[in-house]
């Protein structure tokens, strides 16, 4: 028994399932799951000494690798200062203005909070409280943490509102919430024309990411903006897991839509944890001590988790790696098509900036239904082979793998080599 084995036998006997969030236990992929002692770059090095090229980072945070100088400098600093207040400190608005200054049209005023879960939670509140009106409209396939309202699985038709996906969660709970199809058009305007006038508000991951990456078909975001606005519903763009990926703002800077409130998270933490929520003005003052909407967290805008999150950004619109970042995302999308091409095998590798997945599929996936059709067996025999080898995808076939300013072409060299004779093996 390694070490790795013997930290998760121990942890099972202390910890739920040995581990603080279910992914991390590999029931997707099989094994035991490494502990890691230490990374570095894109790099991780196990307790057992093992040193993995890493496209989880973290599940998404550290995008300029892991360690990074500048943040752990800036942590540094911080920590100098204190670790906590319980007060307002400056830190704190130099991120709110931050955050503000790279999404200038959807957000005017920004409250920091200590988690994505946090955010999309508030931001349903606020939907709800600005609105006056009860029911939320969320996708099939979209996670936004672990929230009551949003652990919904659909119904057994295309309206009807949703059934509990968690134990705890109460049916009255459910029953709030209308579970659609993402990119259907259909489902999207009949929902609208049966609920209009109940729906608060529509939250998504405008490309989701929690269940491989699937991007939005041409005019849907498009159609679900017309839509809200028509229906005075307030539309919520889940960015904690695309804020600052995918550019400078977002998913927002891809697309021409507006959203009326923004989550966020990840990225802006530094690799601590942090979330914040986000929009117009007219909505976000309905929140206390302005406002009816009551939110707070005792350690909201944490000095620690600022410094780093503030250092995160502010490289990030120094460097701009947005064009390199999408090149090596490219070169990792077509060296595994094109093993895919030589083995027979049938894969499709969406690919937007520095996030990718694999499904082995035969059609390209829309949607989450067609995701969890895929052939999760062979993803799963890749995964092994890739650890064994060296590389660690997330260990599940449906999450979405990403990639770092620190993957450099040797690192993505070896990738390829891993990855494309791992597809040969299959």
């Amino acid at each position: 028994m390694n070490r790795s084995e013997a930290l998760f036998e121990k942890a099972k006997t202390l910890i739920p399932g040995g581990v603080n969030s279910p992914v991390r236990a590999f029931r997707h992929v099989g094994g035991t799951p490494f502990f890691t002692e230490s990374a570095d770059g894109c790099r991780l090095r196990t307790v057992d000494g093992k040193e993995l090229i890493d496209y989880v980072l973290t599940w998404g945070p550290a995008i300029h690798g892991h360690n990074d100088a500048e943040i752990r400098a800036a942590l540094h600093a911080a920590v100098d200062q204190g670790t906590a207040f319980g007060t307002p400190g400056p830190l704190e608005v130099d991120m709110a203005e931050l955050v503000k200054s790279c999404f200038p049209k959807s957000i005017q005023k920004v409250r920091m909070c200590n988690s994505g879960t946090e955010a999309t939670m508030s931001a349903l509140r606020l939907a709800r409280g600005h609105t006056g009106r009860s029911k939320i409209i969320k996708f099939s396939g979209c996670f936004h943490g672990a929230v009551d309202a949003l652990l919904i699985k659909a119904g057994s038709g295309a309206l009807t509102f949703g059934n509990p996906d968690s134990a705890g969660v109460t049916a009255g709970v459910a029953a709030d919430t209308l579970v659609l199809t993402f990119n259907d058009f259909a489902g999207l305007e009949a929902a609208f024309a049966s609920h209009g006038a109940e729906i608060a508000g529509v939250i998504l991951e405008p490309y989701l990411g929690n269940v491989g990456l699937i991007p939005p078909l041409p005019g849907f975001l498009e159609k679900l903006r017309e839509l809200c606005t028509a229906h005075g519903s307030v539309l919520i763009f889940d960015e904690v897991m695309t804020g600052f990926r995918l550019s400078i703002s977002g998913a927002q800077g891809l697309t021409s839509v507006v959203p009326d409130l923004v989550c966020l998270g990840k990225i802006i933490g530094g690799g601590l944890p942090v979330g914040a929520f986000g929009g117009k003005a007219e909505i976000m003052d309905k929140l206390a001590p302005l406002g009816p909407v009551y939110q707070a967290g005792t350690s909201s805008g944490n000095p620690l988790a600022m410094a780093a999150g503030l250092a995160s950004v502010r490289k990030l619109q120094r460097l701009n790696p947005y064009a390199e970042l999408d090149r090596k995302g490219r070169v990792l999308r077509d060296a595994l098509l094109d093993a895919a091409k030589r083995k027979g095998v049938p894969l499709q590798v969406p690919q937007v900036g520095s996030m990718f997945s694999l499904y082995f599929s035969e059609t390209p996936v829309h949607n989450y239904a067609q995701a969890t059709a895929t052939q999760g067996e062979l993803f799963k025999k890749l995964f092994r082979h890739a650890l064994d080898a060296g590389v660690f995808l997330p260990p599940s076939p449906y999450e979405a793998a990403f990639l770092s300013t620190a993957h450099d072409d040797a690192a993505l060299a070896k990738t390829c080599e891993v990855l494309s004779a791992g597809i040969a093996a299959l």
